[in-house]
């Protein structure tokens, strides 16, 4: 068997796999658009356009969110999704611009009973190559206090570039408070995670819960976590916000940072607002496919887990 044919036998085998890990537990696979009227406002995730005619024009998903929590709020069952998304400009060692993710929603679970889920999911893949791996939960705060020595909790821009400036050697281009913690978390963080453990990272700052609940007895946090291999980081996952009013205030903020940071404001995407009063008490969670394949496989990058890589396509 060559290669090419390996690979695909691979890539099959992982999505049989977990369509079987979903069956179990009764979460029902579902299709849902590639192509949207609206796009994330998220700072963070460019998105791709597609132009459709001289007065249209479209987004490719980074992610099915928008549409499988429409489809909750409708009154569906848990669904999954396991398809090709796509971001602009995210290429490397564990990035490729088109990938394939895999995103579920359990309604009536918290943040914590999803973090076992994808922990069980990640221990049963591969005849259980991960189940003797342990599993270390952290507070996104307390980590950096172990791992820097300081408490960075209320920092402000400044004081985390110094904190950089002394721990690292960081760019020399300015940045906001967001930017320089995830800036440290990468360089510093991530690094020193054991390569034979599962690491879950909880309650990052609020500031960064995206479409995550705040945590109510720390709302400078909130219910949003992350998950990861060693250090690749593997999937992210929110006690999910439905709160209408609430998501409308932040993507609105999302526009306005990125107005100040030089980037595009995006259309927001109206329908999914409308749908988040609707939505059902849930928790939801993204996993990529390809890394997950890369860190089974025991494979050295992402590109050799996808059977047509970004220069080849």
């Amino acid at each position: 068997m060559n290669e090419l044919s390996r690979l695909i036998h691979q890539r099959a085998s992982l999505a049989d796999e977990i369509r079987a890990f979903f069956n179990e537990i009764d979460v029902i696979e579902v299709t849902t658009a590639l192509l949207s009227q609206a796009a994330v406002t998220d700072p963070g995730i460019e998105s791709f356009t597609v132009t459709v005619s001289e007065k249209e024009v479209r987004y490719l998903r980074t992610s099915p969110e928008f549409s499988l929590k429409r489809l909750l709020g409708a009154g569906t069952p848990d669904v999954f999704e396991l398809g090709p998304v796509f971001r602009n400009g995210e290429r490397g060692s564990l990035h490729n611009p088109e990938f394939t993710l895999l995103e579920w929603y359990r309604q009536g679970v918290v943040m914590q009973g999803l973090i076992d889920e994808v922990v069980t999911l990640i221990q049963r893949i591969r005849d259980g190559k991960f189940s003797q791996f342990r599993v270390h939960q952290h507070r996104y705060y307390a980590l950096f206090d172990s791992v820097t020595g300081c408490n960075v909790r209320g920092y402000c821009a400044a004081e985390l570039k110094r904190l950089a400036v002394d721990l690292t050697q960081p760019p020399n281009i300015d940045m906001d408070t967001d930017q320089w913690l995830d800036f440290l978390f990468s360089t510093l963080i991530q690094p020193s995670f054991d390569s034979d453990t599962i690491h879950v990272v909880t309650h990052y700052p609020a500031s960064q819960a995206a479409l995550a609940k705040i945590d109510p007895d720390a709302p400078d946090t909130a219910l949003r976590f992350e998950v990861f291999v060693g250090a690749v980081e593997l999937a992210n996952g929110f006690e999910e916000l439905n709160n209408a009013a609430e998501q409308a205030e932040r993507f609105a903020r999302d526009n306005v940072l990125r107005d100040v940071r030089g980037q595009k404001q995006m259309p927001v995407d109206r329908r999914f607002i409308q749908t988040l009063d609707q939505l059902p008490a849930c928790s939801g969670v993204a996993l990529g496919f390809d890394r997950l394949l890369m860190l089974a496989d025991d494979l050295p990058s992402i590109s050799k887990a996808l059977l047509v890589g970004w220069f080849e396509a």
